[in-house]
């Protein structure tokens, strides 16, 4: 899951600009996380760096989006031909990918914490926007966007004043963005169910690769269980197996448990790394649970298939 402190980082890496100088200076822990940004501004100090990756973020996140784009989720691709407004959740990995170079808008991003039902009165896990099984980006015709920059345009000037309530002003407004958002109609998934199959197979192989070599004994897989890829792509589990039992004709514990006896293969054999090292790299609790695996996968023992 990528951090705050990712991101910032990201945003200005390769510049003369430091991470924290981007904070608003006055905001303290306990009322958690918000910022708002110029994506057009941001765009220009990112210029030749990789686009956004495919990943869950720690934070929550309202972009009013100008310009053709296409956000890409695990079992769907949704296209933005003009303009949109994307509600992003901590639960749901995504990423989107501008189409053309005429890139504008603002984003705000911000913690829980912030948003908090005891601060707001929103429970943001109650939100339909913000499901795990919705379509969080809306269309928006010319006359709503300026309703929503307006919006917008009211958090950056409060975010820079010296009001001394005004994060509870700015609570407000981002209230008014979400009750907006889900008064619109959603934009339709363009993907069919075969190329959604094929999607989420795709985006399976790449979580589980991502995670290859282990170059040190003190990194460990996240990632073990057909469980922990469904919650990480946001989809079920029994749909996950469904999909890759169609697509590779293997289930999703078949398709990871063959590549961690790949890599203890190749641990085993090109490191000196003592068995309980490769055994917790791999994410085994126990040195028992990792031989008797391995014994299950070979037939030798992680002792015998060393030596």
């Amino acid at each position: 899951m990528k951090s705050l402190d990712s991101f910032y980082q990201d945003i200005t890496e390769g510049s003369t600009v430091e991470p924290t100088s981007l904070l608003p200076n006055d905001i303290q822990k306990e009322i958690g996380h918000f910022n708002v940004f110029d994506i057009k501004e941001l765009l220009e100090r990112m210029k030749g760096k990789p686009g956004m990756p495919y990943d869950r973020r720690a934070y929550y996140k309202i972009s009013l989006i100008r310009g053709k784009n296409k956000a890409e989720y695990a079992d769907k691709i949704i296209e933005i031909e003009k303009q949109g407004l994307l509600f992003a959740t901590p639960k749901i990995p995504y990423n989107y990918v501008p189409q053309d170079t005429n890139q504008g808008g603002q984003f705000c991003v911000f913690t829980s914490e912030f948003l908090s039902k005891n601060k707001s009165g929103i429970d943001l896990d109650e939100l339909p926007i913000f499901a795990s099984d919705g379509y969080p980006i809306f269309q928006l015709t010319d006359e709503e966007v300026i309703e929503v920059e307006l919006i917008f345009n009211k958090i950056q000037k409060e975010i820079n004043s010296d009001y001394i309530y005004k994060y509870d002003l700015i609570r407000n407004y981002v209230a008014e963005l979400i009750h907006f958002g889900q008064k619109l109609q959603p934009i339709t998934a363009l993907y069919s169910k075969h190329n959604s199959a094929a999607r989420v197979s795709s985006l399976f192989a790449e979580l589980l690769e991502r995670q290859f070599p282990i170059e040190s004994p003190n990194q460990r897989l996240e990632l073990r269980t057909a469980k922990d890829f469904a919650q990480r792509l946001s989809v079920h589990v029994n749909h996950l197996n469904k999909v890759l039992k169609e697509n590779t004709g293997k289930t999703t514990t078949e398709l990871i448990s063959t590549r961690l006896t790949n890599e203890a293969k190749v641990l085993l054999k090109q490191t000196d790394w003592n068995i309980s090292e490769i055994a917790f790299s791999l994410g085994f609790e126990e040195l028992a649970h990792f031989s008797n695996f391995f014994k299950k996968q070979t037939t030798f023992t992680p002792l015998a298939f060393r030596s």
